[in-house]
Order: structure tokens, then C-alpha cells, then sequence
């Protein structure tokens, strides 16, 4: 627990003074519940078990929601195709977290967008029958929010005429619709929140380090008793264990890695996952004219078309991934997949030209008997296959909370405590205060001198916690100005991971903190050297440190050209593998330390 003379932002400023104390931490203390694993639901883990008075760490092997967290469709979303497989606890237990990140947990992280069904052209009976099916379906949707969902936080559904649908979307096709009908589901930045909700855990008084990769699990008997952990951002030093009286393994995709570690013992996985492999295109909003999403039918998945600032992200594939869990590599057919799919609706088909990013990511699904993934289950399970440990899969990103309560609710029972979860009342940094916060923007823009523009933007981003960078760019003038080659973000935001969000590399600033790696055509290649100077500023990189950076960017960038030109996934592979990670760098840190992420 954070002592009560320390404020909540300042105990949840994620540092590199703060990241020396926590490593001390680790080795010296024994902890209630450690969580291995830095994404969604590991984070949302550390913070439930440190919002009921435990003493918690988080280990993470590179940075935050670098896996599947920070690779999603960015929709806090109940599922319209659940509803249609009659998955109808899934739908409300979806709505309900969906109701709570807009209204109470995250109002600024997490905001509605308008989404589009259209409705098919076909014979009058079937045009009947299609508005009737979905309008049912849409209908029950915000039945299940409004009644079930413990706050709405989101506009209801209108039917549209196929003019009413073109006059929102006049990109659509008419001779391929004849109406629409158009509902609301909330988006996020996943990474950010992700962020949040590690800073969050670590202002309630967690140890949240990156850059630790557990490479095994200390025993006592047949009973789990830690871990063992080595720090990439020191090469040098030896592992050291990590004592706990609980571990808890949030590993997504790499859940089978952490029962393989005890094989020795004979230990069963208890779960088997499959990674499942989503690909997402993001083109400028230019390429598109319209002022809602959409979602439309594909063969093998739905296909969202979703707004995103200046931008729109269209995906996703759903396809079986058995190759390098740490960097899926997205193919030339799978972004041919994805052009053919949403051309078959547009007025203006799209072409590779028109792509400015394309990311990839690996869904945890547990495992079954279906010949596709798409048809797996987006349920969780919470298993212990060895006393002390407990593995946590499965699921999907708006229901992390649920996930999280789960799994810890086991570990206190373990623990023979009586502390019910409370993080459906706890809102995240930056949450308190935001709506007058955006009320109020206008003000706050004249009194800092600065466009209504940036106050909404960096209200968006931080919430209540922009007036840390307003005092940022106050106290350095230069940190207000524009970076290169991505005028929509500001030094001080890159300067602000650094010191506050734990951020270490440039690879975690222009990929996770902001998205410049896939928002820009040049990939963040034109942003790479403005950004590692004003880190290296912050963390006092010498020129060597910057170049190295900086040389790694570029090369990752390239590596990931170059897989989006392969033909299939051996081949994308094979190109993305050409470059490792940037924990762990080949010229000065051995070959041992590139393997895996867990």
C-alpha cells in the first residue's frame, strides 16, 4: 500500500528511479500475488490484487501490452456475433464493462463510436427479413446495456434508409445496400489503457517492472513459491528470484510456455491455448468518406471499418498463428484478404497505396475441438496446475476486468482472506475529474497558451493527468513543439512516457505510448531521431545509446516492410525474424537473451 503523504499520481509515476526501487523490491520482499505478464489482463490482475490491500508485483518481459494488448480493433465492444450464437452471458457480462470503462473507469480513455450495419441488397422478402433479423439483434444489444448493463453510456440504434445510410457514409456502394442501421460501441486505445492500469496498480502501492523475463519458477516441494527473473536492461547481472506466496500467470499466447516449465514435475497444462492471428490495415480518413464505422459479414470473420482520428482502421483476419509469438507477421495475403473484403462495400475500392500501417496480433483463445478459430471460445478459465500457481486465459480485451477479478478472487482464497474485488468503483489515473476537465477546455487552453486542439488531444490521451505535460512544456518551451514527420503529437509526450509511463525504448514510444508506427506512411522512419532525442534527453542516452535506438527502429520498420510483401506466413516470418528485439540487442547484450518472450 502507497503511504497516505504520497499523492496517487506520484506513486504511480512509472520512472527509471522508480523502476531501480521496484527491481530492489523483487528481490528483496515477498509478495502476496506476483503477476507475470504485462498486458491487459495482467496488469488489470496487478491492479485488482493491489486494490484489495495486497502486496502485489508485475513482472513483464518487454513492455507494456506489447503482445496482443496493443494490436486490437480498439473496440470496447459486447459482440453482435455472440448475441447471433446466442452467447448471451458473454454479451451482457461485455456490455456491463462496457458500460463501467465509459461512465465510471476509464471516461477518457474510452468514448462511443457510431458503427453501421448494412443491410444487403436483395429481393423485397429477403430486404424484409435482413432488417428485421439484425434490427432484432441491434434492438436486443442495447436492450442487454440498458437493462443489464449497469450504465448505458452509449446512444441508442436507428434504423436508416439507404439515402439516410449514404448521407452518414457516402462511400458505401447504393447498388450493394438498401438501408443500414446504425448503434454505438465504445473504442479505446488499448495500449494506453493498458498503461493506466499498471500505473493505477502501482499508485495502490505494486512493484510494476519491465524488461524482467521470468525464466523459471523457484519450488519448494510440489508447491510454487516464485520465480526466477532476469533484467534485459542489465545484461550483465545475474537472474535473482522473486518470492511469492501466490504467482499468477497472465500469459495470453504464451500460457502453454508456463506449464512446459514445470514438465519436470510432471505437470499438466491444466489449458491449451491457441493463438489466433488478426491483421489490421490503417489508411488515412481521406481514403474514406464517412461518419461512422462499419461491420460487415466476411467468410471467415467480421470486418470492422472503424474511424480513428485521422485515420481508419479496417480488420480483422482470423486465422491459426504457430510461428513467432513475439512479432506475428502480417503477409501479402493477408492484406489482400482485408482490401477484397471491404472493396466489395466501397465506391472507391482501396489499394495498397492508399495504406499508411498494418499491424498483427495474437488472440488467446482456448482450445477446442473446432476446425477454425473463428468458431473457439472467447470465454476465460482460471486454472492451478501446481499449488501456488495459477494460469489465467482465454477471454477478450473489454472483459479483462472480469478476467482479472477472477483469477485474484482464487489467489485470496488461497491466501485465506476475505477481500472482495472493488475495481469496478476505482477509476483510473486520469478518470477523476474528466468531465469538467473537458468542459473546462477552452479556458485551459488560453491559460497556457496553447490551441483548444491540443488540450482536447492531450484530454483524450491522459485525462486530469495532461496538466502534468501543460507544467512539462511550461517549465521546457521546446517540448510544446511538434514532433517530425507526426505533427498530431508533441515532444513532451515523448518525454512524458519516459519519466512517467515506463517507457525505455523508442521502439515503446512510437509504437505503444503513441501510434505513430502505424498512423504515418513513413512508419515513424521520419519521427525516429526526434523522438530519441528528447528521450535520450529525459533518460540521459549518450549519442551512441540514441544511434543505437534509432538503428534498431529503422531496421524493425523495414523487417516489417518486407514481411508485408511475403506471400504467405512461412515467408513473412522468416522476413519480420530478421531483426530481433531491441531487449536484448545482438551487438551488446549475447545471443541467450533473444529468445521467446514469455
Amino acid at each position: 500500500m502507497r503511504s497516505p503523504t504520497v499523492s496517487r499520481y506520484s506513486a504511480g509515476r512509472l520512472s527509471p528511479v522508480r523502476r531501480v526501487a521496484d527491481l530492489k523490491r523483487l528481490r528483496d520482499e515477498q509478495f502476496d500475488v506476483l503477476v507475470i505478464g504485462g498486458g491487459v489482463t495482467g496488469a488489470g490482475a496487478a491492479l485488482d490484487a493491489a486494490s484489495r490491500g495486497l502486496n502485489v508485483a508485475l513482472v513483464e518481459a518487454r513492455d507494456f501490452a506489447a503482445g496482443t494488448s496493443s494490436r486490437s480493433s480498439k473496440l470496447i465492444h459486447g459482440g453482435l456475433r455472440y448475441l447471433e450464437q446466442l452467447e448471451l452471458h458473454l454479451v451482457h457480462e461485455a456490455l456491463t464493462e462496457r458500460g463501467l470503462l465509459t461512465s465510471r473507469l476509464a471516461p477518457h480513455l474510452v468514448r462511443p463510436v457510431p458503427i453501421l450495419v448494412p443491410l444487403e441488397t436483395a429481393a423485397p422478402p429477403a430486404r424484409v427479413w435482413h432488417r428485421l433479423y439484425y434490427g432484432l439483434g441491434v434492438a436486443a444489444y442495447d436492450a442487454f446495456a440498458g437493462v443489464f448493463g449497469q450504465g448505458r453510456g452509449m446512444p441508442l440504434h436507428r434504423h436508416l434508409s439507404r439515402d439516410g445510410a449514404r448521407h452518414l457514409f457516402p462511400s458505401l456502394r447504393a447498388d450493394k445496400i438498401t438501408g443500414a442501421i446504425r448503434y454505438y460501441d465504445g473504442q479505446v486505445d488499448d495500449a494506453r489503457l493498458v498503461v493506466n492500469l499498471a500505473r493505477t496498480a502501482a499508485s495502490l502501492g505494486a512493484a510494476v517492472v519491465t524488461s524482467a523475463r521470468v525464466t523459471g519458477f523457484v519450488r519448494e516441494a510440489r508447491q510454487v513459491v516464485g520465480v526466477k527473473v532476469r533484467d534485459l536492461e542489465s545484461p550483465g547481472a545475474p537472474e535473482f528470484e522473486v518470492r511469492a506466496r501466490t504467482v499468477v500467470a497472465a500469459t495470453g499466447v504464451w500460457s502453454d510456455d508456463m506449464s512446459r516449465m514445470l514438465s519436470d514435475v510432471g505437470v499438466r497444462p491444466g489449458l491449451r491455448v491457441r493463438a489466433s492471428k488478426g491483421v489490421h490495415l490503417v489508411v488515412p480518413r481521406s481514403a474514406i468518406t464517412g461518419d461512422a464505422g462499419l461491420i460487415l459479414r466476411t467468410p471467415t470473420s467480421v470486418l470492422f471499418v472503424i474511424p480513428w482520428g485521422g485515420h481508419w482502421i479496417i480488420g480483422t483476419t482470423d486465422t491459426d498463428w504457430e510461428l513467432d509469438r513475439s512479432h506475428p507477421a502480417a503477409s501479402a495475403r493477408d492484406i489482400s484478404y482485408l482490401l477484397d473484403q471491404v472493396n466489395t462495400v466501397l465506391e472507391r475500392p482501396l489499394t495498397t497505396d492508399d495504406i499508411e500501417g498494418v499491424y498483427a496480433g495474437l488472440r488467446p483463445l482456448l482450445s477446442g475441438e473446432a476446425d477454425s478459430t473463428s468458431k473457439l471460445s472467447r470465454e476465460h478459465a482460471v486454472v492451478e496446475p501446481m499449488l501456488g500457481l495459477l494460469l489465467v486465459a482465454g477471454g477478450k480485451y473489454t472483459t479483462y476486468r472480469v478476467m482479472a477479478a477472477d483469477v485474484i478472487d482464487r489467489a485470496v482464497r488461497r491466501l485465506g482472506l476475505d477481500r472482495p474485488s472493488r475495481t469496478d468503483q476505482l477509476p483510473l489515473l486520469g478518470a477523476d475529474g474528466f468531465a469538467a476537465a473537458w468542459r473546462d477546455r477552452q479556458d485551459t487552453a488560453r491559460r497556457h497558451g496553447v490551441t483548444a486542439g491540443v488540450i482536447e488531444h492531450l484530454l483524450e490521451r491522459y485525462g486530469t493527468l495532461t496538466v502534468h505535460l501543460l507544467a512539462m512544456m511550461t517549465a521546457e518551451p521546446e517540448l510544446a513543439t511538434p514532433l517530425a514527420g507526426a505533427p498530431e503529437y508533441l515532444a513532451a509526450e515523448i518525454a512524458y512516457a519516459a519519466t512517467a509511463e515506463g517507457a525505455l525504448h523508442l521502439d515503446d514510444v512510437l509504437t505503444r505510448r503513441t501510434r505513430i508506427s502505424i498512423e504515418t506512411a513513413h512508419r515513424g522512419a521520419e519521427t525516429a531521431r526526434h523522438a530519441a532525442a528528447v528521450m535520450g534527453a529525459a533518460l540521459g542516452w549518450d549519442e551512441a545509446v540514441r544511434a543505437r535506438e534509432v538503428e534498431h527502429y529503422l531496421a524493425r520498420v523495414e523487417a516489417e516492410r518486407q514481411s508485408q510483401k511475403m506471400p504467405d506466413d512461412l515467408t513473412a516470418d522468416a522476413a519480420r525474424l530478421g531483426v530481433a528485439d531491441v531487449r536484448g540487442y545482438a551487438a551488446d547484450r549475447g545471443t541467450d537473451l533473444l529468445e521467446a518472450d514469455l
